[in-house]
């Protein structure tokens, strides 16, 4: 009987979710172009062919580059921001709904708007005020595009890690904070050796969704860069999506390069919550 409620949902997911998921392990197999209902098997060739692809190998780092700044950075400012708006009071509110409102707003519209800054408002700013460094190509430059990829997938991510840890900071016993206080320990002592702990689970979470989002990001690249300049920073899943649909329509090759980025992205999944949940017991 309980089947029957969950029927509808499961209905949609093997629908639109596990039966592409098996389509693109099957088509990873075959030299498929998207278009042609006939195509043939190639076996493993278009793994090989994969790891062999010098673009492919150039995203790939790249996609671990922004990857790596977006593991620290978007949980340490989500973090740090939980901390912030628990500490305002009544006008916590306030904050916590303008931290949080980027997130509400789809990255190709806020690549927009971070284009206007970037190309608009620096300049501008840097002629009022003299500092050069905001009068940079900071899109067409690769030593400084690949920050404004990060500042806009921050800018539109952080808000959600943040209400994580802002329900984990209100599950945190104010007596063990007292009793630490009274103990003589500092803020940095306290957050450390009794908050921080306490809060371990939400992190686990946190540090999940970072890997998983920034894996996969797509629509702050393609709506800031596209990928360049020239091939400078582009992601996997853009060169994925040039590979299957703007290149060569090479669509078995592209679904063998989405089920490398699926392999890796599994195997960190699964190492990443097997040594946090571990680490979860232990505090």
């Amino acid at each position: 009987m309980l089947l029957l409620f969950v029927l509808p949902a499961l209905a949609f997911y093997c629908a639109f979710t596990l039966a592409p998921a098996i389509g693109g392990i099957w088509y990873s197999l075959t030299d498929w172009n998207g278009l042609n209902p006939a195509y043939r098997m190639v076996g493993f060739s278009n793994y090989v062919e994969a790891m062999g692809d010098r673009f492919f190998l150039k995203s790939l780092w790249f996609t671990f580059k922004f990857v790596a700044f977006m593991l620290v950075l978007q949980n340490a400012i989500a973090i740090l921001l939980a901390l912030f708006i628990e500490a305002m009071g009544r006008s916590r509110v306030w904050f916590r709904t303008i931290f949080f409102m980027p997130n509400m707003l789809s990255l190709i519209i806020g690549g927009f708007m971070w284009m206007f800054i970037f190309t608009r408002v620096f300049p501008y700013l840097a002629d009022q005020t003299g500092w050069l460094l905001l009068d940079e190509s900071w899109i067409g430059d690769p030593k400084y595009s690949f920050f404004s990829i990060l500042a806009l997938s921050l800018w539109g991510g952080v808000g959600y890690l943040m209400v994580i840890y802002i329900a984990a900071l209100q599950g945190v016993p104010k007596t063990l904070k007292e009793a630490a206080s009274i103990d003589g320990a500092g803020a940095f002592t306290l957050f450390r050796h009794v908050t921080l702990p306490m809060i371990y689970p939400a992190l686990t979470i946190g540090v999940f969704l970072t890997l998983n989002s920034s894996f996969k990001v797509f629509d702050a690249v393609y709506s800031l860069t596209g990928g360049g300049p020239g091939r400078s920073t582009q992601v996997i899943a853009i060169n994925i999506f040039e590979e299957a649909f703007s290149f060569s329509n090479r669509y078995g090759y592209a679904s063998a390069k989405a089920m490398i980025l699926f392999g890796i992205v599994m195997i960190i999944t699964i190492i990443q919550l097997a040594v946090m949940k571990r680490r979860e017991v232990r505090a």
